[in-house]
């Protein structure tokens, strides 16, 4: 299965942004773990800062890939235009945060994407990248662009 982890805004700061917040590990450091982990997985990451890359990247594997693991930051909050982005595409998206939301500040604690995953993991740190990769398992698409 082809599974793309797409991260947003200030995610290539992980293990020096905030560690109280969100860990002392930065992605790169954490992804050869999950890729020994998932051995029958084909991942990938892409990470930006930029809306609308992100956008562009959920278009270009939105109808091939088996599924995308996204961590939005900041957008998560902010961007219809990246939610619309997951609603449009065929590929199910679980959408992911490294802290428990629910216990952030008022404004974070509205996903403007939610609505349009298959489902929201948050609060475990980098383990909730695994424990989406792990829903995925279960699914066992039998074709490609499979939707909840």
């Amino acid at each position: 299965m082809e599974i793309l982890l797409l991260n947003g805004p200030n995610l290539n700061l992980l293990g020096r942004r905030e560690p109280g917040i969100y860990g002392n590990r930065s992605f790169e450091d954490y992804f050869p773990e999950l890729t020994a982990a998932f051995p029958d997985f084909t991942l990938t990451h892409f990470q930006s800062n930029h809306e609308g890359q992100l956008i562009d990247k959920l278009h270009e594997v939105g109808f091939s890939y088996h599924g995308v693991v996204l961590n939005a930051g900041g957008y998560t909050h902010t961007s219809v235009a990246l939610a619309d982005a997951v609603a449009a595409i065929n590929t199910p998206v679980v959408e992911v945060h490294l802290s428990n939301l629910a216990a952030r500040e008022d404004f974070r604690q509205k996903s403007l994407l939610g609505r349009h995953c298959a489902g929201s993991i948050s609060g475990f740190g980098l383990e909730s990248y695994r424990l989406a990769l792990h829903w995925f398992q279960q699914q066992r698409p039998k074709r490609v662009g499979f939707r909840v």
